[in-house]
């Protein structure tokens, strides 16, 4: 048996690729990536394929956070009818300001002869590509989503109408040791033909 990676190496690309993994939004602290590496992050981003050359895909930086917070708090509330708790609104607000920085990844199929599925995967495979990067320069990243990805209103907010949300991509540095995850096993998940 193989002995499991170093979590988070990036002595090779190869190492780079098998030690990646997410830390929780929450645990991220400062400091983030500068311009120049958040430039560099979203550079490698779009370097997909993308069948077509459609770029069916938007990336969101989110400067203005308490605005963005404020915005999915209303929407929420106009979405249940007014209805939440102290709590649960709270979590809401909370949500946008986890981690130092954060970029929110917008899948927007084009009218194409492309199918909507292929430009889908095209999305998310910028965002592993976003995710790799910024490990590739020493930092760590969580995708998440939550009721906040599902919200009618967010894309048109973050100047992305008809844009459906991804996910929000918290990117910062571990503030607390990495675990590693249970992966699936090789023969679980591969299969010859």
């Amino acid at each position: 048996m193989d002995a499991p990676a170093m979590l988070n190496d990036r002595s090779s690309a190869l190492a780079l690729l098998l030690s990646r993994r997410s830390g929780k939004a929450r645990d991220l602290g400062p400091p983030g990536p500068t311009l120049e590496e958040l430039a560099t992050i979203l550079k490698a981003a779009i370097r997909v394929p993308d069948h077509g050359k459609l770029a069916p895909w938007r990336f969101v930086v989110v400067e203005r956070r308490a605005a963005l917070a404020e915005r999915i708090e209303s929407l929420y509330l106009a979405d249940k009818g007014g209805e939440a708790g102290r709590l649960e609104r709270q979590a809401l607000r909370d949500f946008v300001h986890q981690a130092p920085t954060l970029v929110v990844a917008l899948s927007l199929p084009k009218p194409s002869a492309i199918p909507e599925w292929e430009q889908q995967l095209s999305m998310g495979a910028a965002i592993a590509h976003l995710l790799l990067a910024a490990h590739a320069l020493g930092y760590v990243g969580n995708w998440l989503t939550g009721p906040a990805a599902y919200l009618p209103g967010v894309a048109e907010e973050l100047g992305v109408p008809g844009g459906r949300i991804a996910g929000f991509l918290f990117l910062g540095r571990a503030t607390r040791p990495l675990e590693e995850r249970p992966r699936p096993s090789p023969d679980d998940v591969i299969l010859h033909y």
